[in-house]
């Protein structure tokens, strides 16, 4: 089977649709299948399109329903191929319900022979606003990769043996909401003279990071790193104590949230629906709604080791039981084969 997956970024963008596809991209090839990926990052329309008559892939799968969906539903009708759709976050939480952009999801949803969710809550909202999806809507959960590179981060800043570190691996957008943890963070460093925030990220909104950056000013225990290989956020969450999430919005579950409790690291992730599907409040992670209840609960992980430990432990055993590679994988075979098969019958 010849596969084609289409995402609006891939590497060495660490952004969460590249990281996505590079993992199902491995998965899938050590499963034997020939897999070809097209990057709108790296190739325009028109290139991407002629690669895809040269490839003549079984299944054309797109990654984002708004930025790949019409590249993949031309392609498909061209090639007579199914085209799968993977909504991936802002195609679903926000496009969808824009009235600009609105046409251009609903016209590749129902172009698509499979649309692909991360989670059921997403596919429940999905079927809510356009039911004719119900039929063919799947949900395949994410899972993690996460390779590591050395990388000394308490070197590189210079930070003490009794330093504690809020980390948060965002690129820098409106939709992270970075802004929003900087003064809960202050209020608790002015108690706590140890506690460090560390970003890293690309800046991928102009006026966002010139809006962070002014943040950071005045703040010596803040520290932003930049853009950074997947390798090396991987490497930094073994020496950190905290993992931040402060998305308006996810597509399903974050790859940062999920990476950092396959490490064993506590997690405090605002309250939405892709990381309340993963996380269980005060059991394996921390919620929060407001900026007193973020406040609280910092606090707590900051004040006690012992509860830090505890729900990483829990986190991490989440993770190896329920969100595994495999069935990650097995989820995407199975429905290529459904659709194969299909068009040969």
């Amino acid at each position: 089977m010849i596969l084609a997956l289409v995402t609006p970024y891939y590497f060495p963008s660490v952004r969460g649709n590249s990281i996505t596809v590079q993992r199902i991209e491995s998965g899938l090839r050590d499963q034997g299948l020939t897999v070809q990926v097209f990057s709108l990052d790296q190739q325009d329309r028109d290139a991407i399109l002629a690669s895809l008559r040269r490839l003549r892939p079984d299944v054309v799968h797109g990654f984002h329903a708004t930025r790949t969906g019409p590249l993949v539903v031309q392609a498909s009708r061209d090639l007579d191929v199914p085209a799968v759709i993977t909504l991936t976050g802002t195609d679903v939480n926000l496009d969808l319900f824009d009235p600009a952009r609105r046409p251009v999801v609903l016209e590749v949803l129902e172009a698509a022979r499979a649309i692909v969710v991360f989670h059921a809550s997403i596919r429940d909202k999905l079927v809510r606003e356009v039911p004719a999806t119900r039929p063919r809507v799947h949900v395949i959960g994410q899972t993690v990769r996460c390779d590591e590179k050395v990388y000394d981060l308490r070197g590189k800043l210079d930070l003490g043996p009794g330093d504690l570190v809020f980390f948060q691996p965002a690129g820098i957008r409106r939709v992270k909401n970075i802004p929003f943890v900087i003064p809960p963070l202050t209020a608790l460093q002015r108690r706590h003279a140890n506690l460090k925030y560390v970003l890293a990220g690309p800046v991928i909104e102009a006026d966002e990071g010139e809006r962070v950056e002014a943040m950071f000013r005045d703040q010596p225990w803040a520290f932003y790193l930049g853009a950074m290989s997947h390798e090396e956020i991987c490497a930094i969450l073994s020496s950190v104590e905290v993992v931040i999430n402060s998305s308006l919005s996810e597509g399903g579950m974050s790859n940062a949230v999920l990476e950092a409790m396959s490490k064993g690291v506590s997690v405090l992730a605002s309250d939405i629906e892709g990381n309340r599907s993963v996380i269980e409040d005060g059991q394996d992670g921390f919620l929060f709604r407001s900026e007193a209840e973020f406040l609280e609960k910092a606090g707590r992980l900051l004040e006690d080791p012992a509860l830090r430990y505890t729900i990483g432990r829990r986190a991490k055993q989440k993770i190896a039981a329920h969100f595994s590679l495999e069935g990650e994988i097995g989820g995407y075979l199975s429905l290529y084969q459904s659709l194969t098969a299909e068009r040969r019958a």
